[in-house]
This record gives structure tokens, C-alpha cells and sequence, in this order.
């Protein structure tokens, strides 16, 4: 039965008509079977829970390596085993079941608990680093104690919050990895997806940084890039990297290079996949630990023009700090005076803090895994235009497999409505399509496909992307509207957003 223009428009929202939760009385499916080993593997958990809370409460073996794998050794081989064998006996495959009326995953009160404690974990990192036992004076206490040895080791020096916010980060995408691994163990690209993030935050996030600190060289992450590592290329940090003799001309070399060079041939190549799918930090976490909360990122209209307006305004904004940073530099303070340093606060405050950590994370069981990617990331800015303008990367539809289940755009982080283009048969071709390939990985009839190819092959006006861009913004449907214009496929004259 063929469906009506206004069922395919794009703006139609399913929930809104009527498929909301189940009438009273009404069975939902049943919880999962807990085996044996999954058993186990919580009650590890547990055990590395209760031994963190008698530490972080100045208990035996507080600081030490005992300690340190009693608590979080245990909680990361519990936290890991648990989906392992959760899953190592079923079919492979997406299962869904229920995913909307589960509290956690869908808004409810486990949900808002885990967002609570998302947030209130950023804001005592960032703002009350005493009361996790961080005093500035080199004595750690409470949880930044537990984490004291390994820092010994890995640093030379005492723990910091920093440190402990290091250690729980790459903790999570590693052992929530594990996870995205089993529950897209049918799909090749997810699996390698998945090694990649965890070995970026591990070796080049994590490791590689640290060890710079043990060689008291400049402090680096390796797989930074600027915009989004704001200071990588304000005058502050290029002045210390110059000045720091030993490995301080290569990383200032490296950070120019990859900012300035490599990113924009990897993205003509590759399209923003190949850093916000497969390198970023902040999608690395947001692919491993946020995956169970994907599918809340909003598809409305209106969203999507806040993102338009959010994200570029954050790139607009760091790139005036650069450059009143850099005028200010030059000019020996007399070009911008006593605005630069005072702009530099805000931004490493308003967004490098509050927007990227505590909204961007902590909200992930509320607004979607991919908040800060979405709405305020100025990487995802400048790569997004690259990929939209030049890219050679696209997401190929077969039209006529498609089955309208509406798995793709439930699924799509960054709120794009992949079935719109599928039902056309049209090239899903997005500035903020990160390239997670999440959509072709629950589509049931393999309609969506990851590929590369001449630009001027993406979509129609592909040949001629900067006219195509701007007379879309000429128009209240989104750029790259005039292109579909008069030639959708639907004859419904309406058109996927470019």
C-alpha cells in the first residue's frame, strides 16, 4: 500500500501520531535471561564499586595498586564481561526490543539518574576538584588517591583531577567499546569502527600525553586538531611549544600539520567520518558509551535550524578568539588591547567547559549521545562544510528495498532523517552526517551504503556546490533544496534536507 505526500515528508513524526506507550494491561517483551556468567560478571562489578567507595572513604588499601585493581580493575572486567556474554550466545543482529520503554534509554526516571550523575560528576571535575580529593598541593585524597599509583607510574607525578578525568574517560570508551562491539559484531565496519576510537583515546589521548609529562616535554593530545583544541594554535601554546626545546618544534609541527594539512585532504578524501567516526575523543565516547541513548537526538524541524545557528556560531566565535589572540600578539597588546585575553576566558569557559563537558556528556541520557558533536562543535563545523562543499563521501540509497521501517532515521545521532533520502533513492549528502554508518548497520534490507566517489556525483548540483549552497539558504528548506526542486523522484515536491 503506497503511503501519501504527507506521511513521506520529511517532517513527519511517528510518535507524534499516535504511537505512544502501551495501553494498560498491555505485555511488553520480556527482560533479558541473566546466565551464570553474566551473574558473575555484575557481582565483579559490584565488588570493584564497593571497593572504590571504601577508598575514595580512606579505607585499606587506598593508593595502592591493590586497591586501584580492586576498584577499578574490577568494575572495567565486569563492566566489559556483562555484554560479552550477554551476547556471545545470540543471533547476531540489532535487537530493539523495547528500547522505548526501558527508563533509562528512553527519558525515564533511570535515565534522568544517569544524567544527573553524568553532570554532577563534570561540574566536581571541573569546578570542585577538592571534593574528589584534588587539594593543589601534590597530597591526593578520596577518588583522585585511587588513581595515585598508575599516575606515579605514568606521569612521575601525584594525581590530579585531570588525571583521574583521563583515566575515566578512557576507561569508559574502552569498556563500553566492548559493548558496541558485541551488538554490532555482524557489521565489519562498526567492529574496526570501534578499535579505532579505543586505540586513538588510549594511545594518542591518553598514553602519548602523559608520557610527555613523565618527559616534562609540553603537554599534547595527539589527536587533536584546532578548532576544537582551541589553544593548539593560539599564540600562548605555539609560544610554549617553540620555547620548549626537545620535542616541542615536532609537536608544534604535528599539531600545524594535522590541523591545517591532513585534515582537510583526509576530509576531501574521506568525508568527516574519517575524524568524527574513527579518531575524536568526543566521538569515541559518544560511539561507546553513549550508543544506548542514540536514538533520542531530536529530528524536528526546528532542531535542526538550532544546529545550523549553534554549531557555525561556535566555529564564528573561535575563530575571533584566534584571531584577536593573534592581533593582540602581534601588535604587542595595542591592536585589540584588554579585549583578546578576556574573549579567550569566555570561550574556555562557556564552551570549552559548560557546552563540551558538562551539557555535551551529561545530557547524553536526555538530548542524544551526540549533543556537543551536533549542536556546538566547531571541528564537526569546519569539517561539515568540507564534506558538504568538496568531499568525495556520500551514503548511496537503494529506493526501491526500501521498506519505510524508519530504522535509520530512529537511529541517526545527529538527528538527519536517513528514510527520507532512502524512499527517493537520493544520496544522503549532510554537513553533519558524521559517518558512524549506524543507519546501514540496522537497515533490514541493505539499502544504505557508505562509499566514496567523484564529488559531482553526490547529488544533483554536486557540480557546482558553492551556488547550490547558497541559493539553499535563500530558502526556509535548507541548502541544497533548489537541486531536489521539480525533480523528486515522490513527485511530492518536497525534498530531503542537503
Amino acid at each position: 500500500m503506497g503511503l501519501d505526500a504527507r506521511t513521506l515528508a520529511h517532517a513527519f513524526d511517528e510518535e507524534a501520531q499516535g504511537f505512544g506507550p502501551p495501553p494498560p494491561g498491555t505485555t511488553l517483551p520480556p527482560e533479558e535471561h541473566v546466565g551464570p556468567g553474566q551473574r558473575a560478571a555484575l557481582a565483579l562489578a559490584a565488588l570493584g564499586a564497593l571497593a572504590l567507595v571504601l577508598q575514595v572513604g580512606g579505607g585499606a588499601w587506598a593508593g595502592t595498586w591493590g586497591g586501584l585493581g580492586a576498584s577499578f580493575g574490577l568494575l572495567a572486567l565486569g563492566g566489559a564481561l556483562a555484554p560479552w556474554l550477554a551476547r556471545r550466545g545470540t543471533p547476531p543482529g540489532i535487537r530493539h526490543d523495547g528500547l522505548f520503554f526501558r527508563g533509562l534509554t528512553a527519558r525515564g526516571a533511570l535515565g534522568w539518574v544517569a544524567g544527573v550523575f553524568m553532570t554532577g560528576l563534570y561540574v566536581l571535575i571541573y569546578w570542585f576538584p577538592s571534593a574528589l580529593g584534588d587539594h593543589g598541593d601534590g597530597q591526593p585524597t578520596g577518588l583522585v588517591r585511587v588513581v595515585d599509583p598508575l599516575a606515579r607510574l605514568v606521569t612521575g607525578t601525584p594525581a590530579s583531577r585531570w588525571f583521574l578525568y583521563g583515566v575515566l574517560y578512557t576507561l569508559a570508551v574502552l569498556v563500553f567499546g566492548v559493548r558496541m562491539w558485541m551488538k554490532y559484531r555482524h557489521n565489519r565496519y562498526q567492529q574496526v569502527r570501534t578499535l579505532s576510537v579505543g586505540f586513538f583515546q588510549l594511545a594518542f589521548a591518553w598514553l602519548l600525553p602523559n608520557l610527555l609529562v613523565y618527559l616534562r616535554e609540553p603537554y599534547l593530545e595527539f589527536n587533536g586538531l584546532w578548532p576544537l583544541k582551541y589553544d593548539y594554535l593560539w599564540p600562548g601554546k605555539v609560544s610554549e611549544l617553540r620555547s620548549a626545546g626537545g620535542l616541542g618544534p615536532f609537536l608544534l609541527t604535528w599539531a600545524a600539520v594535522a590541523s591545517l594539512v591532513a585534515m582537510p585532504v583526509l576530509t576531501y578524501l574521506y568525508g568527516k567520518r574519517w575524524y568524527c567516526a574513527w579518531v575524536c575523543g568526543c566521538g569515541g565516547l559518544a560511539e561507546t558509551l553513549g550508543d544506548p541513548w542514540r536514538q533520542l537526538s531530536s529530528k524536528t524541524d526546528s532542531a535542526w535550524r538550532l544546529e545550523r545557528w549553534l554549531i557555525h556560531g561556535v566555529l564564528g566565535a573561535v575563530a575571533l578568539a584566534t584571531l584577536l589572540l593573534w592581533g593582540h600578539d602581534l601588535s604587542g597588546g595595542r591592536l585589540f588591547g584588554s579585549w583578546a585575553h578576556p574573549f579567550k576566558e569566555w570561550y574556555g569557559f562557556y564552551i570549552g567547559a559548560i557546552f563540551s563537558g558538562v551539557v555535551g556528556v551529561g545530557f547524553y541520557p536526555l538530548l542524544g549521545n551526540r549533543v556537543w558533536c551536533r549542536f556546538g562543535c566547531p571541528q564537526a563545523a569546519l569539517l561539515g562544510l568540507f564534506q558538504r562543499l568538496f568531499s568525495r563521501f556520500r551514503i548511496t540509497t537503494n529506493g526501491g528495498q526500501c521498506m519505510s521501517c524508519g530504522n535509520c532515521s530512529t537511529y541517526c545521532e545527529m538527528g538527519i532523517d536517513v528514510r527520507a533520502y532512502a524512499q527517493r533513492g537520493a544520496n544522503v549528502v549532510r554537513a553533519s552526517c558524521v559517518g558512524c554508518g549506524v543507519c546501514a548497520a540496522v537497515c533490514p534490507r541493505g539499502v544504505l551504503r557508505l562509499e566514496n566517489g567523484p564529488p559531482g556525483e553526490r547529488f544533483a548540483g554536486a557540480d557546482d556546490p558553492w551556488g547550490t549552497f547558497l541559493d539553499g539558504l535563500r530558502r526556509r528548506e535548507g541548502p541544497g533544496y533548489a537541486a531536489w526542486e521539480g525533480s523528486c523522484p515522490t513527485g511530492t515536491g518536497t525534498a530531503p534536507r542537503q
